[in-house]
């Protein structure tokens, strides 16, 4: 117990100071209350408070679910209350479909990471691992993988191995791989928003080479919460057959909607320009921390030039002393740049991941090293 009571204590006291904090790169998803949360709630309902409530689905969800379809250039497109019911419910109607219950993917993607076994437990099927190496898999490991599957699913970006994405030429190669194999393709999109910059593409071309693609409304958008499942009407047909099963027919989910569709209008726009100050805020680290001499002997900034708006940053000193020296940078300053660091790799190593969004585009390179300097003299 009390080692619950001082997570907690420590919890409030970050977010306590994250709040307070009149600099930082992103605003936390743990920073806003429920007041502020409906006071957004009441600016999204815009002109139409007076609209009817949603029922199960209908109103603001279908018009949610159709604006989804059109930016994805898919012909429908389902809302799911969560990422995983969505993702779950995908892969399943596709075994289904293909007859063949084995899913290709990489290990480190959100199924076999943060998904609580439910591919097996839940859904009844099982994963193959493309590769074991901390990037994208490449095309010549889908045709050589040693056993059949029906569905090749891959992670665009790869969060836990940095946000990385493949080049454009080598996302077609993969889809072609995994159609040789006859698979069906399955994008786990939840940051497809902000991967247009990297490949140069919109959206309904980088979604077209799929054949369903789920997508987050709170990452990237800072919705509320929920996903969509976007794909061929037949394929979202079924899935809401199942998204009942799964207990997902939610009878009133206009807050998550609502909030969806305005991060879509608010967001969604401003993501090329987050990932553009994302690059900037790397190089200015790696120079910071170039500069540290022997107070840093090792650091890694991963990927050197990020794909997305979001990187991971590594360095060798244990993640409680990292955390905290953050937590006092953002309580004496009133500036964040890092958060919460976690254990990673061998001891004594540590990554946090950083996000820049709407407050970090004021920073500039030498803001950066200021932070980093007085960050690291806390360390």
């Amino acid at each position: 117990m009390r080692g619950m009571t001082d997570d907690l204590e420590r919890k409030k006291r970050l977010v306590a100071a994250w709040r307070g904090a009149d600099r930082v790169l992103s605003r936390s998803l743990l920073e806003p209350t429920v007041g502020e949360l409906l006071a957004e709630l009441t600016a999204a309902a815009g002109d139409g408070p007076d609209e009817p409530a949603d029922l199960y689905g209908d109103g603001v969800v279908t018009r949610l679910e159709r604006r989804v379809a059109e930016l994805l250039g898919m012909e429908d497109a389902a809302f799911f209350p969560s990422g995983t019911m969505a993702q779950q419910v995908a892969l399943r109607c596709w075994a289904g479909r293909t007859g063949n219950p084995v899913v290709a993917l990489h290990p480190m993607s959100h199924p076999e990471r943060w998904e609580g076994g439910a591919v097996s437990l839940v859904s009844g099927l099982r994963t193959a691992a493309v590769t074991d190496a901390p990037r994208q898999p490449t095309a010549s490991e889908v045709r050589e993988l040693a056993e059949p599957f029906g569905t090749l699913m891959l992670e665009l970006p790869l969060r836990d191995a940095g946000f990385l994405l493949p080049s454009w030429e080598e996302l077609e190669e993969l889809v072609a791989a995994g159609r040789e194999r006859d698979a069906v393709i399955h994008f786990d999109g939840a940051r497809l928003w902000e991967s247009t910059v990297w490949f140069g593409r919109g959206l309904p071309e980088i979604a077209g080479l799929a054949d369903s693609v789920y997508v987050s409304l709170y990452k990237s958008l800072g919705g509320i919460s929920g996903a969509c499942l976007a794909g061929p009407a037949s394929l979202i047909a079924e899935a809401r057959v199942w998204r009942h099963r799964y207990g997902g027919q939610v009878f009133r989910q206009f807050p998550q909607a609502l909030s969806g569709l305005a991060g879509l209008e608010r967001e969604l726009p401003m993501l090329p320009s987050y990932v553009a100050q994302a690059g900037v805020v790397a190089e200015a680290l790696r120079s910071a921390f170039a500069s540290a001499g022997a107070r840093i002997p090792w650091f890694r900034i991963n990927p050197e030039v990020p794909h997305t708006h979001q990187f991971q940053v590594w360095l060798p000193y244990e993640a409680e002393r990292l955390t905290e020296a953050g937590l006092r940078q953002a309580e004496e300053t009133g500036t964040v740049l890092f958060r919460r660091w976690h254990p990673e790799g061998p001891p004594g190593l540590a990554m946090t991941e950083l996000e820049v969004t709407r407050p970090g585009l004021t920073w500039t390179p030498q803001d950066v090293t200021e932070a980093a300097a007085a960050f690291l003299a806390r360390v």
